[in-house]
C-alpha cells in the first residue's frame, strides 16, 4: 500500500503545481472556464475526485471552444481531466489526454519548457503505476533535466521530480539510488515550504520506508508519525493522503509483529479510501491485500481469503491481468491456500504469477543497462525463490518440479544472456551510429579499468571513488541506449514462454544426456507465520538439484544447507590448487554432499550437462572421487551457465575460419615496441605511471615474478601451429593488448599468458599467474574494485617490470599490457566457436547467486564465444602446454569441445596422477565438434605472423 500511495501523492502534488494559466480575461467563456477549473481543483485537493470531473470537463470544453484545440491553456485542462480519470481508475482514458497535452505544449512552447516537463512527469507517473518502469524512467529523467535547466536546481518542481524518481527506484528495490534523491527532495521542499507543509511529508515517508527495509524500525516510526501529523494538520483526518500515511505506519507495526497496533490503522485507512474512491478502486484493493496479510499472519485464513479475492478482482478489472500488483496478490492467495493444504488450488496461482513476472522481465529488460538488469533480477528473486521453497516442500509433484525448473531455465544467468544479446545485435544488425555509441562505451570501460588498476595516486580516496563512479555513470546511459535500440531485433529471438521452456530444452538434449541444474536459494516459510516465529527462523541458504531428461521428465532433490557444501567445494578447490597430497578427503567429501545423492535420479545416464550455482561453479566435478575412482572415469561433464544454453543459437551463414593464438608475450618489451597504434615512444613516467603501485609481492616465492617468461606457452603455440597450419601466431612483442582488442572475429582464439584474479593467494613457481596483488596507496593496500570484471584479466606484451623499490615489491606493467574482463567483454566473438584461456584463474571470479561467476568467463560469454575453456586455479606452464596439445589433437579428430578436453585430461593422468595437473580446466558452453576450419589464404610478407624472436 505504501508504494501505491507514493504515486497517489506525487500525482496530487504535481497536478496542484503549475496549474496557473494565462488566458484572455475578456471572453466570458474563459471566465466561466476559469471558475469551473478552480472549482475542479478545489474538489480534487479535498479528495473529492468524482465530483471534480464534471467541472473539469466543462472548463476544458469552454477553453477548446474559445481558444481552439492547440492552445497551452487547453493542455492544462487536458491534464486535469486526465488526472481525475486516473483517480477513478479509468486508465484507458488517461494516456490519450496526457499525450495530447504533451503534444500541444511541445508545439506551442518548445521541447524544453517547464510545462513540457510537467506533461512528461505525469506520463511517467501513469506508466509507473502500470508497472511500466522502463517507459517511466526516461520520461522522468527528461522532465528532471528540463526543470533543472529552466528553473534552477533548487526549485520545488525539481524536488517533485526527484521525489518521483526516488519512488520509482524504491518500487524496483533500488534503495541505494532512491535514498539520495529522497534526501535532496526533502531538503529542497523544507527550504521552499517549511518543515510542516504537506508536500514535505512525502520524502519523509520515502526515507521512512527505506529505513524500514533496513530494519531501522525506530527511525522509520519517528518519520512515519511525523508525516502523519503533518498530513492530518493540513487535510484533516479523512483525506486519502492521510490514509496513505496510516497504511505506512500500520505496515511498519505489522513487520514488527505489533498486530494489535496495526489492525485499527488498517481499518481506518481502508474506510477513508472507500469513502474517497468507492469500493472498486486499485488503492482500495491494496488496502484489502494488506489487511488480508495481517489476518493470514495470525492464522485467520477464513477472514483473509475473501479479502485477497476481492483485491484480485478489483486489480484485474482496473489494472489489467498482467500488472505487478496482480502477481503479488496471486502469490499471496497461493500462500494462503498452501496454508489450507490446498496445493492443487495454489499451483495455478503460482504459475500465473510467475508468467506475469516473466512477461514483466521481458518488457523491462529490453531497456536496461547491465547493472540495472542485475539489480532488477535481484529484486524479482524473492518471488522466484518461493518456487524453490515450494519444490523443497513438494519434490515428488511433477507440476511443482516443472514450474520450478521453468523459473530456473528462464532466470538463471539471465543478465549475461541479455547483455550478450545486445552485443550480438550491435555487431550483426545495427548501423554506424550504434557502433559509434558502442565504441564510446568501450572507451569509457578502458578508462575505468586503467583508473581502477592504477589506484588513487595523488587523488584523495573520495575523489578517486568519485571519478570511478563518474565513468560508470557516463557508461550506463550508453548501455541503456544500446539496449533500447537493439530491443526490436532482440525481441525476434526471444526465449520460449514459461509453458514451453522445459520441453524446448529437453528436446535440445542429446538422447544419452541429462541436464543437472543446481540452485542456491534462500529458503523461507511458505505458510505465513507470526512475527516471533519468523524472527526465530531466518531464511537459510540451501541447494536444490533439478534433473531434466530428453523425454521431458524431471526429478528434484533437496541437497540441504549450502554452508557445508560450499565449505567442501572451497576445500577441494584449495587442495587441488595447492597440490595437497591429502586432496582425496576433500574430493570424497564433496562427492558425498553434492553428487552421490543425485545417482538415483540419473539412472544409467552418464553424459551430464551441469549448470552449477554459487561455489559449485568453482570446482571441477571430474575430480570428485567416489571412494573407488574419479568421476572423470565414469561421467562426461559439460558445463553450462544455464540449461537454456542448450537451445539452438543463431548461426552466421559464413562463420569465421581463422585460428588465432596469442602466446608467450614479451614482458620485457617496452610499451612503444608492443604498441600497434602509437607513433611515439612513451616517456619513462608514462611507462611506470599510473600503475607503479599496482602489484604487491608474492608471499610464497619471490622468484616467481608476476610476469616471468612462459616458454611453455610458446611451445604450446607452436604445437597448435603444427596441428593447424593455418593458425596465426602472435608471440613475443606481437602478443599485445591492442592486437587482441582489434582482432577480426576468429573461429578459434587461444590465449596463453599470465592471468589474474585479484585476491590474496600464494603463487606456485612456474605457474601462469601473477602474484597476489591489489591497488596500493601511499599508506598501503587499498580495497580492490568491487567490480569483479575489473579484478580479473590477462597480461600481455609490454609488462616490463622495473627494479623493486623495496624487498618483496615489484613495479607493475604499464596499462597497455593489462586487459581486464570489462574490456574483453567488448570483443566481437560472434561466430567464434572456441576460446581457450590457457592461463591461471581464468574461470574464477565473484559468485552471484543465480547469475553465475562474474569474471573472465562472463566477459567471453558476453562477447559471443560459443565455448570457453578456462582454469580454476594457477596452472603449471609446462604441463599446461602438454594438456593443450592433446586437447587440439582430440578436436581435430572430431571430438566435441568438452569431450576433447576430457580425453586430454585422461591422457595426462597417466603421467600426472594429481588432479592439480590434469583437472584445472573446464569447458563451458557447447560440446559440439568444431565446424570445418578452412586454411587461411597465403599471407603477404609484410603481414605474416611473427614469433617475437
Amino acid at each position: 500500500m505504501k508504494t501505491v500511495f507514493g504515486w497517489m501523492t506525487v500525482v496530487m502534488l504535481c497536478f496542484s503545481a503549475g496549474a496557473a494559466i494565462a488566458e484572455e480575461p475578456r471572453d466570458a467563456r474563459l471566465l466561466e472556464a476559469q471558475a469551473a477549473f478552480d472549482e475542479a481543483t478545489k474538489l480534487r485537493d479535498a479528495g473529492r475526485y468524482s465530483e471534480a470531473l464534471a467541472p473539469a470537463q466543462h472548463a476544458l470544453t469552454l477553453r477548446e471552444a474559445a481558444l481552439g484545440g492547440t492552445h497551452p491553456d487547453v493542455a492544462h485542462g487536458l491534464q486535469l481531466v486526465g488526472e481525475l480519470h486516473f483517480w477513478q481508475a479509468d486508465i484507458a482514458h488517461v494516456e490519450p489526454l496526457l499525450q495530447r497535452s504533451l503534444a500541444i505544449r511541445e508545439a506551442a512552447l518548445g521541447n524544453n519548457h517547464p510545462d513540457v516537463a510537467s506533461s512528461l512527469h505525469h506520463l511517467a507517473i501513469l506508466y509507473a503505476t502500470q508497472g511500466l518502469y522502463g517507459q517511466a524512467e526516461p520520461l522522468s529523467q527528461r522532465a528532471l533535466a528540463i526543470r533543472e535547466a529552466a528553473l534552477g536546481n533548487n526549485h520545488p518542481d525539481v524536488a517533485s521530480s526527484l521525489h518521483f524518481l526516488a519512488t520509482l527506484y524504491l518500487r524496483q528495490g533500488l534503495y541505494g539510488r532512491a535514498a539520495p534523491l529522497y534526501q535532496r527532495a526533502l531538503a529542497l521542499m523544507e527550504a521552499a515550504f517549511g518543515n510542516n507543509h504537506p508536500i514535505v511529508a512525502e520524502p519523509i515517508q520515502g526515507l521512512a520506508i527505506l529505513y524500514e527495509k533496513q530494519g531501522l524500525y525506530d527511525r522509520a516510526e519517528t518519520l512515519f508519525q511525523r508525516a502523519l501529523a503533518i498530513l492530518e494538520a493540513a487535510f484533516g483526518n479523512n483525506h486519502p493522503m492521510v490514509a496513505g500515511a496510516l497504511g505506512n505506519l500500520a505496515i511498519l507495526y505489522f513487520e514488527q509483529g505489533s498486530y494489535g497496533r496495526a489492525e485499527p490503522l488498517y481499518h481506518r485507512a481502508l474506510a477513508i479510501l472507500e469513502a474517497a474512491f468507492g469500493n472498486n478502486h486499485p488503492a482500495v484493493a491494496i488496502g484489502f491485500n494488506v489487511l488480508a496479510d495481517l489476518y493470514a499472519a495470525q492464522g485467520l485464513y477464513g477472514r483473509a481469503e475473501p479479502l485477497y479475492q476481492r483485491a484480485l478482482a478489483i486489480l484485474e478489472a482496473t489494472q489489467g491481468n498482467n500488472h505487478p500488483e496482480v502477481a503479488a496478490t496471486l502469490n499471496a492467495l497461493a500462500r494462503l491456500r498452501l496454508a489450507q493444504h490446498r496445493l492443487a488450488d495454489a499451483l495455478p496461482l503460482y504459475t500465473r504469477a510467475f508468467a506475469i513476472t516473466e512477461q514483466r522481465l521481458r518488457h523491462e529488460a529490453l531497456d536496461f543497462s547491465e547493472s540495472r538488469l542485475s539489480s532488477f533480477l535481484q529484486f524479482l528473486r524473492a518471488d522466484e525463490q518461493v518456487l524453490y521453497a515450494l519444490l523443497r516442500a513438494h519434490p515428488n509433484d511433477a507440476r511443482v518440479r516443472r514450474l520450478a525448473l521453468s523459473a530456473v531455465l528462464l532466470h538463471k544467468g539471465r543478465s549475461v544472456e541479455e547483455t550478450a544479446d545486445i552485443s550480438r545485435t550491435i555487431y550483426r544488425s545495427l548501423g554506424a551510429e550504434d557502433r559509434d555509441t558502442f565504441e564510446r562505451l568501450r572507451s569509457l570501460r578502458t578508462q575505468r579499468a586503467t583508473l581502477s588498476l592504477a589506484g588513487p595516486a595523488s587523488l584523495s580516496p573520495a575523489d578517486y571513488q568519485q571519478r570511478l563512479q563518474k565513468l560508470a555513470d557516463e557508461g550506463e546511459p550508453l548501455e541503456a541506449d544500446l539496449a533500447k535500440r537493439s530491443a526490436p531485433l532482440r525481441a525476434l529471438t526471444a526465449l520460449p514462454p514459461p509453458a514451453e521452456i522445459v520441453d524446448r530444452v529437453a528436446a535440445s538434449l542429446p538422447k544419452d544426456g541429462a541436464l543437472v541444474e543446481f540452485i542456491a536459494y534462500v529458503d523461507s516459510p511458505l505458510i505465513p507465520k507470526p512475527y516471533k516465529l519468523r524472527a526465530k527462523t531466518p531464511g537459510q541458504l540451501r541447494y536444490l538439484a533439478l534433473v531434466l531428461l530428453p523425454d521431458g521428465s524431471t526429478q528434484a532433490l533437496d541437497l540441504g544447507p549450502a554452508a557445508p557444501i560450499d565449505r567442501a567445494a572451497t576445500r577441494l578447490r584449495d587442495a587441488l590448487a595447492s597440490r595437497d597430497a591429502q586432496f582425496l578427503t576433500s574430493a570424497q567429501a564433496l562427492y558425498r554432499l553434492a553428487f552421490r545423492p543425485l545417482l538415483p535420479l540419473l539412472g544409467d545416464t552418464r553424459r551430464l550437462f551441469l549448470s552449477p550455482d554459487a561455489h559449485l561453479g568453482l570446482v571441477p566435478f571430474a575430480a570428485l572421487h567416489d571412494g573407488r575412482r574419479f568421476l572423470l572415469d565414469s561421467f562426461d561433464f559439460t558445463y553450462l551457465t544455464s540449461g537454456k544454453d542448450l537451445l539452438p543459437r543463431p548461426q552466421d551463414n559464413l562463420p569465421p575460419s581463422s585460428v588465432v593464438v596469442l602466446a608467450d608475450p614479451d614482458f620485457q618489451a617496452s610499451p612503444a615496441t608492443a604498441s600497434l597504434s602509437s607513433g611515439t615512444a612513451p616517456t619513462p613516467a608514462e611507462r611506470s605511471a599510473p600503475l607503479e603501485r599496482f602489484f604487491s609481492t608474492s608471499r610464497s616465492d619471490l622468484a616467481a615474478t608476476p610476469w616471468a617468461p612462459l616458454p611453455g606457452s610458446r611451445q604450446e603455440a607452436e604445437s597448435i601451429k603444427r596441428l593447424l597450419p593455418q593458425a596465426q601466431l602472435f608471440l613475443g612483442t606481437e602478443a599485445t593488448k591492442q592486437r587482441l582488442l582489434q582482432l577480426p572475429t576468429p573461429g578459434v582464439l587461444h590465449l596463453a599468458t599470465h592471468g589474474f584474479f585479484l585476491e590474496d593467494a600464494p603463487v606456485p613457481k612456474g605457474s601462469r599467474a601473477v602474484v597476489s596483488f591489489g591497488v596500493l596507496s601511499e599508506e598501503g593496500p587499498a580495497t580492490p574494485s568491487p567490480d569483479p570484471l575489473l579484478r580479473s584479466g590477462l597480461i600481455l606484451a609490454g609488462a616490463r617490470p622495473t627494479a623493486p623499490d623495496a624487498p618483496g615489491a615489484a613495479r607493475p606493467p604499464p596499462d597497455n599490457a593489462l586487459v581486464t574482463a570489462l574490456e574483453l567483454a567488448g570483443l566481437n566473438l560472434w561466430g567464434t566457436q572456441l576460446v581457450v584461456l590457457s592461463a591461471c584463474d581464468t574461470g574464477r571470479g565473484d559468485v552471484k547467486l543465480g547469475q553465475g561467476v562474474f569474471g573472465l568467463r562472463r566477459a567471453f560469454v558476453v562477447a559471443g564465444a560459443e565455448t570457453i575453456v578456462m582454469s580454476l586455479w594457477k596452472v603449471n606452464d609446462a604441463k599446461t602446454g602438454t594438456l593443450m596439445e592433446a586437447y587440439y589433437r582430440n578436436l581435430l579428430a572430431g571430438q566435441g569441445r568438452a569431450t576433447a578436453l576430457r580425453e586430454a585430461m585422461r591422457e595426462m593422468r597417466l603421467t600426472q596422477a594429481h588432479p592439480h595437473y590434469w583437472a584445472p580446466f573446464i569447458a563451458v558452453g557447447s560440446d559440439a565438434p568444431l565446424r570445418t576450419l578452412a586454411p587461411l589464404p597465403r599471407q603477404a610478407p609484410d603481414s605474416k605472423s611473427v614469433d617475437g624472436r
